[in-house]
């Protein structure tokens, strides 16, 4: 499994990682947990499902949240920059998205995710739409994108 790479690759270059999660609820987190010797790569992670708690624990601009939605890749940058700021893990993460099955609008559907991440010093967002594919399937194709994402950006 991706994950189970993801942290063996990490230990054996030394690197830590956090996490901001808010549609995931903690799974991505969890997922890297569940690998034996994952306390040498992860320190702390937040769950930040509130746009309050993305404010209060990540330093996320309400602003930036009214004017460009909380499911954007502006506060998922927020996020991952306020993550990077309190960790000071080598990897950030944050995830932002509408798993379902309520909550999306035209210009955000349901299935919709935005990530921010952190990696070799390199802020990059990204934007993808998973589908109204059942709340649960959008949370577990979250946490696979991500460990797929962070293992092909390692830099040797």
């Amino acid at each position: 499994m991706k994950n189970d790479q993801l942290v063996k690759q990490l230990i054996k270059r030394n690197l830590t990682i956090a996490t901001a999660e808010s549609l995931t609820g903690g799974l991505i987190a969890s997922k890297i947990v569940e690998i034996p010797n994952s306390s040498k790569i992860l320190n702390e992670s937040y769950v930040t499902y509130s746009d309050e708690a993305k404010t209060r624990i990540l330093g996320v601009d309400p602003m930036k949240i009214k004017e460009y939605g909380v499911v954007s890749e502006e506060v998922a940058k927020q996020m991952v920059i306020g993550l990077k700021v309190k960790t000071n893990a080598d990897i950030c993460v944050s995830v932002t998205g509408v798993a379902g099955p309520t909550g999306g609008t035209e210009l955000t559907p349901i299935g919709t995710v935005c990530f921010g991440f952190i990696i070799n010093d390199e802020c990059i967002t990204k934007r993808v739409m998973f589908g109204d594919i059942g709340r649960n399937e959008v949370r577990n194709e979250t946490s696979k994108y991500v460990f797929e994402f962070i293992l092909d950006n390692l830099k040797d």
